[in-house]
């Protein structure tokens, strides 16, 4: 990135940005109270002081989408060297994978916001906040940002590929691999996609109409036992989509 320099560089800035995080900061705006008086913190992390919160924020909107792209490989290479979802053994077990989307309010000159449906705050601008969960292995895998209007079945197909690339997922791990999502990301498309690529899929319909249709065809219901007022049954009629097993 290019920015101009007086006291502390821009990777510098980047660093106290991390440091903050690191030490419990809600926003940038803590840096003074969370690192300036931290001396020991900033010489465990090789400063000897800390950039002002008012420019940290300039060198953050500075970063390009090359910058971006780069922070993301950089933490794919360290996910892969310590974490355990890199290293999950799918002979032995699935690999459980949950896709996950949140949405968050956020300022009107925030990066992708756009007036959305939040819960219990209506006509506030927000954001989607897409992620990748190894329930397995008890991590997160992929973090990413989409605009307030994203749906969970736009937003599918990115995170499961961005989620491939950080656990280095190949054709043969692909059919260990079960992808659990909500019924926003259920549609034909994308589960057929899903199906395509090699992995399994657990999800709700998206189509909650079709979903009544098909009940309407169950011949005979089961209680669940952990749940009896959620019984189960098995639909008369071929899927529309293709289950893998």
């Amino acid at each position: 990135m290019n920015q101009k320099t007086i006291t502390h560089t821009p990777v510098q800035k980047l660093s106290d940005a991390f440091s903050a995080v690191l030490a419990g900061a809600h926003g940038l705006v803590e840096i003074n109270k969370r690192l300036r008086l931290a001396l020991g913190w900033q010489a465990a992390l090789g400063r000897q002081s800390c950039a002002e919160p008012s420019v940290v924020p300039d060198t953050l909107d500075a970063c390009t989408a090359v910058n971006v792209e780069q922070r993301h490989r950089a933490m794919d290479e360290s996910y892969q060297r310590q974490r355990r979802g890199a290293r999950h053994d799918s002979h032995r077990s699935l690999q459980v994978l949950e896709v996950d989307m949140t949405g968050m309010a956020c300022g009107p000159k925030a990066a992708f916001a756009t007036t959305d449906y939040l819960a219990h705050q209506r006509h506030r601008r927000g954001r989607q906040r897409g992620r990748v969960l190894a329930t397995s292995d008890g991590e997160m895998v992929v973090d990413r940002l989409f605009g307030g209007t994203t749906p969970r079945r736009k937003a599918l197909r990115p995170l499961v590929q961005a989620a491939e690339d950080t656990l280095a997922r190949d054709e043969e791990n692909r059919p260990r691999t079960l992808w659990r999502f909500d019924a926003g990301g259920g549609s034909v498309a994308e589960l057929s996609w899903l199906l395509d690529q090699g992995s399994q899929g657990h999800g709700k319909d998206y189509a909650s109409p079709r979903a009544h249709q098909l009940a309407e065809r169950v011949t005979q219901w089961v209680d669940d036992p952990r749940l009896p007022e959620r019984p189960v049954g098995w639909g008369t009629v071929p899927p529309l989509i293709r289950v893998g097993f």
